[in-house]
């Protein structure tokens, strides 16, 4: 019988995961299934425990339940510690529950590795306050850029992120229409609708060797991405190269192989001018 793993999430008919981890074990000569389960929002432990029932092995947890998920956990590594948020969550044999957060080390492996972009004493610029924001501070902090600024909507919900990472690092903040000063390395967190695309950003954040990451991926250019290229901006990501990365790192923690991610990757492009 093939050990059984799932992504959970609301909504969750876009995962990539299945795909990714299939592949992973093709590659690898690995035995397991990989779903989809989709949670209510407010159902997650109720859904933990029905797949501990049916003896699942490893589940990745994706937005709105990363929260939740960390909450839940028997022992969290550091990485999920400091995000308050799990994504990848192994199952032991005496029924604990190991949640770690790999979306950090995801985001690094595809600058550093990938795209062999380093970010050490780097101006960098994060946009958005939301769950996505939490998990890869700590390992962005980690690799000293020379400024790290979070800038939001609210000026408020920055602040409180500010605040709650003091220990780990020294981090600016700033409204997203106030941003001052030109950056490296701008990284788009939020999910913006089309109807966003005017991201009313002063023209004076980037310069043409500015390096404009999304987190986000689809079927089509991200808005952000659009942004970017409308202003000249050529070195340019989507979030796919840290998706696969970052089900890598689950993969190794669930089944103790690092897979090849290159193929995965290129599978999975869909932009012809990505890095």
């Amino acid at each position: 019988m093939k050990d059984l793993y799932a992504v959970m999430g609301n909504p969750v008919t876009h995962s990539q995961s299945p795909f990714i981890h299939t592949q992973f074990a093709k590659q690898t000569g690995q035995s397991l299934r990989y779903l989809k389960i989709e949670v209510p929002l407010h159902g997650f432990q109720v859904a933990l425990q029905e797949f501990i029932v049916r003896g699942g092995k490893g589940l990745n947890i994706t937005a709105p339940l990363k929260q939740q998920a960390f909450t839940a956990m028997t022992q969290n590594t550091k990485s999920a510690t400091i995000a308050h948020a799990v994504n990848t969550i192994s199952l032991q044999t005496k029924g604990e529950l190991f949640g770690d957060n790999t979306d950090g080390i995801g985001l690094l492996r595809d600058l550093t590795i990938n795209h062999r972009y380093s970010i050490a004493n780097k101006a960098v610029l994060i946009l958005g306050g939301g769950g996505a924001v939490r998990g890869i501070l700590f390992p962005l902090l980690s690799e000293k850029p020379k400024l790290l600024m979070l800038a939001n909507r609210t000026l408020e919900k920055a602040i409180a992120i500010r605040d709650e990472f003091h220990d780990i690092g020294k981090i600016e903040v700033s409204r997203l229409d106030d941003i001052e000063g030109s950056f490296d390395l701008i990284i788009n967190c939020m999910n913006l609708a089309d109807e966003t695309l005017d991201l009313k950003l002063p023209l004076t954040i980037y310069t043409k060797s500015t390096f404009c990451y999304d987190l986000m991926y689809g079927q089509s250019v991200t808005p952000f991405l659009k942004w970017a290229v409308s202003n000249g901006i050529a070195h340019l990501a989507n979030g796919i190269g840290m998706l696969v990365e970052q089900a890598a790192e689950s993969f190794y923690i669930w089944r103790g192989i690092k897979p090849n991610t290159g193929p995965i990757i290129e599978m999975l492009k869909e932009y012809s001018y990505q890095s």
